[in-house]
């Protein structure tokens, strides 16, 4: 089987990046083994990258006492699931079942986050977090009320809100360039950890 483009859009070769992105690009890959497609997709403009690439560390890559890293991946992918995104479905997928240490965790959020074994926490989180995503009008400070009834701290609330409405950029760009995740992603995490 032949592997589509990655991108409907120009991908821009490697040695013409700006050193800053190619600095990125040269971290990203060493520390994961592959490039994700993202990455090279959104490259053709750099400033946008980089700005993107920003936004996304700013919000993911941090540990708050009610969200770790692993609940902000589960986030992405119920959410881009809502959102139909398989990019971003499978991307992060993988990474939430490497952050949760669980094989199968991503597949049960993605088709239903409701029957997921997750807490009651998380389903709270989710349920707001889908809510934002497919409507965001209906949102009420009583969705916000449950969360902090939760042990959410107002910055983690506002995390939720910056997830899904990042992501929910995300989730257009990787449809609008019809983005298509790397094969690598498919099989990171699939095996549980030794106990």
């Amino acid at each position: 089987m032949t592997q589509p483009p990655i991108s409907r859009f120009p991908v821009a070769a490697r040695e013409e990046l700006p050193a800053d992105l190619a600095e990125r690009f040269d971290v990203v890959e060493e520390k994961s083994g592959f490039l994700p497609n993202i990455f090279a997709a959104l490259a053709w403009r750099p400033d946008e990258a980089l700005a993107f690439f920003a936004m996304h560390d700013s919000v993911m890559n941090k540990e708050t006492p009610g969200l770790s890293k692993a609940d902000r991946e589960l986030i992405v992918v119920a959410t881009s699931a809502g959102n139909d995104c398989l990019y971003c479905v499978v991307a992060h997928g993988a990474v939430a079942r490497i952050r949760a240490k669980d094989p199968y965790i991503a597949d049960q959020v993605a088709v239903d986050w409701r029957k997921a074994p997750l807490s009651p926490r998380m389903h709270a989180v989710l349920a707001v977090a889908t809510r934002l995503a497919a409507e965001p009008a209906a949102v009420t400070p009583d969705d916000l009320a449950s969360l902090t009834a939760h042990g959410l701290t107002q910055d983690d609330v506002w995390d939720v809100g910056m997830i899904t409405s990042f992501f929910a950029l995300s989730n257009r760009l990787a449809h609008f360039a019809a983005l298509v995740p790397n094969p690598e992603f498919y099989s990171m995490g699939r095996t549980a950890p030794e106990a």
